[in-house]
């Protein structure tokens, strides 16, 4: 297969996967830490509406959701592309950092999430997930 069109396939694929990670958390997060009583969690707007009533434990999945997601895409894209290069698991970050930015303007969470949020959850687990990939690809080979 052509070297471009496979790695365009690749951060497809990261993208994908790594989005699909970040759904599973965020739709399972209601069901394992409850949101507060009143708060409508299914809509944009009830999310403005009902935030100033989350408290921290509120923050740990969507933060899962946002690491591990950009994680998973980047290790997948780096095991994927051809060569060694952890620079893919980068364009990953980047896909996954400006939904995360697009976030902070349109939801109102709180400056220290939106700090923890946006300087870890990006990329350092895309350089993390880069690594796993390329550890990945050289026992595959």
């Amino acid at each position: 297969m052509n070297t471009i069109l496979r790695n365009l396939l690749a951060i497809v694929a990261g993208v994908v996967i790594g989005s699909i990670v970040n759904m599973i958390f965020i739709t399972i997060s209601s069901s394992i830490i409850p949101p507060p009583d009143g708060a409508d969690v299914t809509t944009t707007e009830g999310l403005k509406a009902s935030m100033h009533m989350f408290e921290p434990k509120h923050f740990i999945f969507p933060f899962l959701a946002h690491a591990i997601g950009t994680l998973v895409g980047a290790c997948i894209t780096t095991w994927l592309v051809k060569g060694k290069k952890l620079s893919f698991a980068f364009i990953i970050a980047l896909f996954f950092l400006a939904g995360g930015v697009a976030s902070v303007f349109m939801l109102p969470s709180p400056l220290w999430y939106t700090v923890i949020d946006l300087t870890i959850a990006y990329i350092p687990m895309a350089y993390l997930g880069g690594k796993l990939g390329l550890k990945l690809k050289s026992q595959k080979n």
